[in-house]
């Protein structure tokens, strides 16, 4: 028999990939922009995402709709907790895509504005996301099927690193994206601004290895108790292999696989995560199985998810495909 709640799970975990992987780029482009103060050049670092950023975003929603539908206990005992950094998120979200839109058609004396919108709405964005999953990796105490816990849980020191560590993953996406998406100054001002971030990511990434496990017993368990630590042992070292590939590529001059080993970085980190608080959705107490829905509603929602998935996919790939190359000066969407 088909373990509804584990496939709903993989669905989810799946979305929410694809969000950090596809909306990760964009963002970072918004995070890395007071790197650079030329017009023109802004211009083109927001058309490298102007046409495929609101279809991202696509796979938040699909995510969070995928939790309410099949998780609904995490879903609320989430929203309970974290209400005010995921209102902060959407907040971040509104003005970024507004900035998106409005700053191509302002006049010279408002763009500013919107630049500072688009800088701004992307780090609350993004910073509020690292503090989400700070909090999960922490922990959330459930009591009777409902959050019990202090209403600024959010507020606590690990979640808030976790937040500076996803702006800086997010920031090494964007500089590698834009490596990949443009050419000659720009692309030679991204190539220099990655080495300092990948360095920067690897520290914070160190920090947080450590930090969990001295701080959650089982965390460390899990880790370092034999024969896990063979198993698991790949993950730290593929990341140290994937950063100096990083550094090596972009000193090098490459265009591409400076972003494919970014991806593979961000994806190493998030299977990290799920090392550590597998398999519970709710650390530590409450496991997947525990907060789904009845397997009827599980199977209704996974029918329709067998059209929806693969059309997101196939409307993702061809926009991809539609604004692939290099966007030069005087090019792009708008």
């Amino acid at each position: 028999m088909i373990d509804l709640p584990l496939v709903w799970f993989g669905i989810i975990i799946f979305s929410i990939l694809m969000y950090i992987v596809m909306d990760g780029f964009d963002l970072g482009v918004g995070i890395i922009f007071p790197f650079n103060k030329d017009a023109e050049e802004r211009d083109v670092m927001v058309n490298t995402v102007a046409p495929v950023w609101d279809g991202n975003e696509t796979w938040l929603v699909m995510g969070g709709a995928g939790l309410y539908g099949a998780f609904p206990l995490a879903y609320a005992v989430i929203a309970d907790a974290l209400a005010a950094p995921l209102t902060l998120m959407l907040i971040g979200l509104i003005f970024r895509g507004v900035a998106f839109e409005f700053r191509f058609k302002a006049t010279p004396a408002h763009r500013p504005f919107w630049d500072k919108a688009f800088i701004v709405g992307s780090i609350i964005a993004t910073f509020s996301q690292g503090v989400v999953v700070g909090c999960l990796i922490n922990g959330l105490p459930v009591s009777q099927r409902a959050y019990a816990g202090p209403e600024l849980i959010w507020l606590d020191p690990f979640a808030l690193f976790c937040g500076v560590g996803l702006t800086l993953a997010y920031a090494l996406l964007g500089s590698t994206w834009l490596v990949m998406k443009t050419e000659g100054r720009l692309q030679q001002k991204m190539a220099r601004l990655t080495v300092p971030l990948v360095t920067a990511l690897v520290v914070i990434m160190g920090i947080v290895s450590l930090w969990t496990p001295l701080a959650h017993s089982h965390i460390a368990l899990r880790w370092f108790s034999l024969p896990n630590l063979f198993w698991f042992l790949p993950v730290p070292v593929l990341v140290l292999v994937c950063s100096w590939g990083v550094i090596r590529s972009v000193r090098r001059g490459a265009h591409y696989s400076p972003f494919l080993l970014t991806l593979s970085l961000i994806f190493l980190g998030f299977s990290g995560l799920g090392i550590s608080i597998w398999p519970n959705i709710i650390p530590p107490s409450v496991s997947l199985h525990q907060a789904a829905s009845p397997d009827k509603s599980l199977a209704f929602m996974l029918a329709g998810s067998t059209v929806i998935i693969p059309v997101i996919l196939i409307y993702t790939f061809w926009s991809y495909y539609v604004f692939r190359g290099k966007v030069r000066t005087g090019e792009g969407y708008h």
